[in-house]
């Protein structure tokens, strides 16, 4: 690796041509992996890719007037200083906000890259060039900035709220359904049958975090989103279990209340709180007519929690 001070003017053209390549060819992957989901964004991307692709000719032009046809080979990872990018092809499905940040860091720093090697350059044309460069990519980073806060069309707006509604909503109710529904046998099974609170708590604890765990990793295993543009499966699978413990505990702490009956009785009213917010989230985002989600979900959870009861009771 070569520190940046160390390079010749024929090398820092050849460096500049290289770079230029590359966040052409990145622009381009973010248009594509745009395209479906915000395609007003993927278009200012590809204006960008091209206005790149310019900067690139130019450069090779005043290259080849100055030291011929052959460009050597000279990388960013082969110069101390820059910036390490994460390929974009192991970051799908690409997030805009994401994006918009790697393309401002992108050409902020093609943009100190230009003002330093002007600086250096002793030819009054290479000078002239890499100045004009280091403005453009200033204005680059500014239209990168701006493309995040783009107004979505309609039709945008609701490809971004069933992205939501898959990578967030649905893993996040499968998660507190069963949180929610799943622990009530255990933990109310527990209370009736030793009528003690602390180890009805110790119950419902272990049931809510072992509920947890299994759900994140059946639901971070069940699809790597690459088909279902469902996301990213450990950050859905991660979702999928903090709700199924939320859920359990919801239920649970009640019992660290030393009275029995009381602790019951306040687990009961969160329940029916627990039941009523998942049946509104069924009815917000799944578009499950309200009555109709209520009675299923109040009626499992009912079924669960007689279970309970019958059991403990036994």
């Amino acid at each position: 690796m070569r520190p940046f001070e160390t390079l010749t003017e024929r090398e820092i053209l050849a460096l500049a041509i290289a770079l230029e390549e590359e966040d052409a060819r990145i622009y381009d992957d973010f248009a594509d992996g745009l395209k479906e989901d915000y395609p007003e964004q993927a278009k200012k991307f590809n204006e960008l890719r091209r206005e790149e692709d310019g900067h690139r000719h130019r450069l090779l032009e005043l290259y080849k007037q100055r030291f011929g046809d052959h460009v050597p080979l000279i990388r960013r990872q082969d110069v101390r200083g820059f910036v390490q990018r994460r390929p974009v092809w192991l970051v799908r499905p690409l997030g805009l906000k994401a994006v918009q940040k790697a393309a401002e860091t992108m050409e902020l720093e093609t943009k100190r890259f230009y003002e330093a090697a002007a600086r250096r350059a002793t030819d009054a044309g290479v000078r002239q060039l890499l100045g004009d460069l280091a403005e453009e990519e200033r204005n680059h980073a500014q239209a990168a900035e701006q493309i995040a806060e783009t107004k979505l069309s309609e039709e945008e707006s609701a490809r971004q709220k069933r992205l939501f509604v898959l990578q967030v909503i649905q893993p996040g109710l499968a998660g507190l359904m069963d949180g929610s529904v799943s622990t009530l046998a255990p933990l109310f099974a527990a209370a009736f049958a030793t009528h003690n609170s602390w180890e009805t708590f110790l119950v419902g604890l272990a049931a809510s975090v072992g509920a947890g765990i299994s759900m994140g990793f059946a639901e971070a295993l069940s699809d790597d989103g690459s088909l279902t543009g469902r996301g990213h499966p450990w950050a859905r699978g991660f979702v999928c279990g903090l709700m199924t413990s939320v859920g359990g505990l919801g239920h649970t702490l009640p019992y660290l209340i030393s009275n029995v009956k009381t602790a019951t009785s306040i687990a009961v009213a969160v329940v029916l709180v627990e039941l009523g917010v998942i049946s509104w989230v069924r009815h917000k985002f799944m578009d499950t007519p309200l009555a109709s989600a209520a009675f299923q979900v109040m009626l499992g959870g009912l079924l669960v929690f007689l279970a309970g009861i019958l059991i403990g009771s036994s």
